[in-house]
């Protein structure tokens, strides 16, 4: 029997990756009390790692996809710590963090890709705090890393 987030994910024509292993010296997840918090998976999906930096060779819209594979990924993570994903009880907070160009300002459109994926997922419970930081760089040249919090029952 699957859950009713399971089946908001398939309602929403996703299914979830075999979650990607840590590329250096950490671990995917840690457990702490009732909190779940999630290493930054990066936008890798079928295609390959999104590369690029926002205001020079990706678009908004392109970053917003990217960090929306991001919290797919994240959600892939949060399903082998759980088990079940209807244990979720609420995304706390998420870290979104968008290599760009020098003067790029966008990087709540950006970010908005993992934090609309997880009010569709998650409902109510996907609502949470954010912060969207700017970088010169990010790991394997990714666009895109997000990591998260999430309070789990």
């Amino acid at each position: 029997m699957t859950g009713k987030v399971d089946a908001r994910l398939a309602q929403l024509g996703l299914t979830l990756p075999t979650p990607v292993a840590p590329v250096a010296n950490y671990v995917p997840f840690t457990i702490v009390g009732n909190l779940l918090f999630i290493s930054g998976q990066l936008p890798l999906n079928a295609d390959g790692l999104v590369k690029g930096t926002l205001g020079q060779d990706i678009s908004v819209e392109a970053g917003y996809a990217a960090a929306r594979t991001c919290a797919v990924n994240l959600i892939a993570q949060a399903k082998a710590a759980l088990g079940d994903l209807d244990r979720v009880t609420r995304v706390a907070k998420i870290g979104a963090f968008i290599a760009c160009a020098a003067g790029f300002t966008d990087q709540p459109k950006v970010a908005n890709g993992a934090s609309d994926l997880m009010v569709e997922v998650f409902g109510e419970a996907g609502r949470h705090a954010r912060s969207a930081v700017g970088t010169n760089a990010l790991p394997l040249g990714a666009a895109v890393e997000v990591d998260v919090i999430i309070e789990f029952a």
